[in-house]
């Protein structure tokens, strides 16, 4: 059986595309991890430094426009990971991490809808994809 699937060309082309995929997979993850390791390390140190107020209490509406000011960088900066580690196609890579935004986004926004302006979880859903855009941009020229 080895020996006939060594010899297969099919088996031969699919190995580089398996392989291929699991590196996209992994561009978009690392993409995810960072955004999500940058923006929970800020929120807790604003929790910490007594900018934000204690867990379970409802922030000011004015602390939730400071939340989105410094998500539109860093979801940019994770976007720029994504198409970096990416094999190939770093724009693509990027806005797949776009689309992975809009979709955890408005799961967000309807499981904590209450908890927040209704502008924040909507903002939050608009600005994935043009962030995952510009840091594509970004990654793609440098």
């Amino acid at each position: 059986m080895s020996t006939t699937t060594a010899l297969d060309p099919t088996f031969a082309a699919a190995r580089p595309t398996r392989r291929r995929t699991l590196r996209s997979v992994g561009a978009v993850l690392g993409g995810l991890v960072a955004t999500f390791v940058a923006t929970t390390a800020v929120d807790i140190m604003l929790h910490a430094a007594g900018v934000y107020p204690a867990l379970g209490v409802r922030m000011a509406d004015a602390l939730f426009l400071l939340a989105l000011g410094y998500r539109i960088p860093l979801n940019i900066g994770g976007s720029y990971v994504a198409a970096r580690l990416a094999p190939d196609r770093p724009l693509r890579h990027a806005l797949a991490l776009g689309w992975v935004g809009v979709v955890i986004a408005t799961v967000g926004a309807i499981a904590l809808g209450s908890q927040g302006p209704i502008w924040y979880a909507l903002a939050n859903i608009v600005i994935a994809l043009p962030c995952a855009w510009v840091g594509g941009k970004i990654a793609s020229r440098g």
